[in-house]
């Protein structure tokens, strides 16, 4: 399942908008800690000792530190797009018997068939173009048996943000497209995924101004990287006229939302082998501790 021509994303433009936030990620991404630590959560219902463990879109590594706390015996590696994000989660990290570390693509994942027992992925799998191709990339590398379990956004996400500039410039690309719970578990089916398992909840952040908003999209590297978004800096008189659409959203308590759709989803691989020359990765990365 590939997004439209508008919404596909530019992956150089992900790769540099993740590389400027990486030092002030943590500061600003309140919201995305919060659903690593409830998608975290959510491992505890599971009875699951894993040998190895992959977190898809580490970031600054706060779901990688994570699963190496919770599962002690086993070996972590965490995969992003963005070197200066994972200069970062190796900072976090610490020395003693630390994660991981790979630059890598969720979309081209670089490792061997069958190499981890579980695979989690917080606020990631959007960055993605072709959710079709990630999903068989995380079977082909999930063991049998194995689990994925992840988060990402569902369409509500930013729905006003979406909505003011609809009213702003009706045929602009200006907020990056978020596929659908349903369209997602079809994706999971397709990739030879079993027992998919989806629900959702809504989350909203508050402002004083719209502002604040961008500010905090821009400092977590959350920026617009659709192919078809307006080149150019964007004029004064427009940011004023999206300011001013965006304010019939403002609650009684002065307070301006910003609402998010959060999917969380878990399935497994079933208890047979998956390869196949379609599925091979770009290059090898031998999983291994760092030293």
């Amino acid at each position: 399942m590939a997004l439209d021509e508008p919404y596909r994303l530019d992956k150089r433009r992900v790769r540099a908008t993740f590389e400027r936030a990486a030092s002030g990620y943590d500061r600003t991404a309140v919201l995305q800690h919060e659903v690593c630590d409830r998608l975290l959560e959510r491992l505890d219902l599971v009875r699951l000792s894993p040998a190895r463990v992959l977190d898809i879109g580490t970031g600054t590594g706060r779901a990688a530190r994570g699963l190496r706390s919770h599962y002690k015996r086993s070996l972590v590696c965490g995969l992003d797009l963005s070197e200066a994000m994972l200069h970062q989660a190796r900072r976090a990290a610490g020395w003693w018997r630390r994660p991981v570390w790979v630059a890598g693509d969720a979309e081209r994942l670089p490792f061997a068939d069958g190499v981890f027992d579980l695979v989690v992925s917080s606020l990631a799998l959007q960055w993605c173009d072709d959710l079709d191709r990630t999903f068989a990339g995380v079977r082909r590398v999930l063991a049998p048996g194995g689990l994925f379990q992840f988060s990402t956004f569902g369409p509500d996400t930013l729905r006003e943000l979406r909505e003011a500039w609809r009213r702003v410039d009706p045929e602009g690309t200006h907020v990056n497209r978020f596929l659908d719970m349903h369209d997602i578990g079809d994706a999971l089916v397709r990739a030879g995924f079993a027992d998919p398992v989806m629900d959702m909840e809504m989350m909203t952040v508050t402002y004083a101004e719209l502002g604040q908003l961008m500010h905090d999209l821009r400092a977590i590297g959350a920026s617009n990287a659709n192919a078809g978004r307006p080149r150019g800096l964007t004029p004064r008189s427009r940011l004023q006229a999206l300011e001013a659409a965006y304010e019939v959203f403002r609650r009684d308590d002065g307070s301006l939302p910003a609402s998010y759709e959060v999917i969380y989803g878990h399935a497994w691989a079933p208890n047979v082998p998956v390869a196949g020359p379609a599925g091979r990765p770009e290059r090898f990365i031998p999983i291994k501790p760092e030293s």
